[in-house]
């Protein structure tokens, strides 16, 4: 099947084989939504992230405007774009990381299928201070998730995206369609919580979507953004 032939539109869960990869890039503005609406942006410059899903380094790239320094690895080399930081990691290898101190916070995309529960796990006994999970939100549900984490440990917010943030195997596509919800599952592991907080991600795909991210990873034929647009996320809330 040629490029221009695959399906810009995932309509239905996400199947993967138990030996796949998983690899469905973040939309950058999806990211940038994390901190522009819900996080804001000033606690974090002098911070650790760590991203232990990076893939091509689709988030890594967005948490590098926030963060002071950020670790990036994957279980297989999928081509990370950025310079530095980059390591090839099993995240569900805990002896993997041994070398490394705990960061500040772990924020990733995890794989969505078997390994969803696992990653979770070992990042909330990684992270010192937080961790955020990009997920679709069917995976809210689940006996064994509300057994193991989100009961015992509920998250501090659940952030629901209003518009679709679309993955797409192996690609970012930046004018791509979903029919599947997406929203950001947040811990704050330094604050107690009984109930979640739940809060809308207003509709912000084109003000968070620069052209400097098209540049480095889009594949769409989507028109040039203008110029002026995404210098930084600076000022937001």
């Amino acid at each position: 099947m040629t490029q221009a032939a695959i399906p810009r539109s995932i309509n239905g869960p996400r199947i993967e084989a138990a030996n796949s990869l998983d690899y469905f890039p973040t939309p950058p503005w999806a990211t940038r939504a994390l901190f522009a609406e819900i996080l804001g942006t000033k606690a974090f410059r002098d911070l650790i992230v760590e991203d232990p899903a990076c893939g091509e380094g689709h988030m890594a790239y967005v948490l590098q405007e926030v963060f002071g320094t950020v670790w990036a690895s994957d279980v297989y080399d999928h081509g990370y774009r950025l310079n530095g930081g980059f390591a090839l990691r099993d995240f569900l290898e805990p002896a993997a990381f041994d070398d490394l101190k705990r960061p500040d916070w772990i924020i990733t995309n995890p794989p969505f299928g078997t390994k969803l529960l696992a990653f979770v796990r070992r990042a909330l006994a990684r992270a010192r201070t937080g961790v955020a999970i990009y997920m679709p939100t069917v995976k809210l549900d689940g006996i064994n998730r509300h057994r193991f984490v989100y009961g015992p440990r509920p998250p501090h917010t659940i952030a629901q995206f209003v518009e679709r943030a679309p993955c797409h195997k192996g690609r970012w596509e930046p004018d791509g369609d979903t029919f599947t919800a997406y929203c950001w599952m947040i811990w704050r592991l330094d604050r107690r919580v009984k109930d979640p907080v739940f809060r809308w991600i207003p509709p912000c795909r084109s003000r968070l979507t620069f052209q400097r991210d098209i540049d480095l990873f889009g594949t769409s034929s989507a028109p040039p953004l203008s110029s002026s647009r995404g210098s930084s996320l600076t000022g937001a809330p």
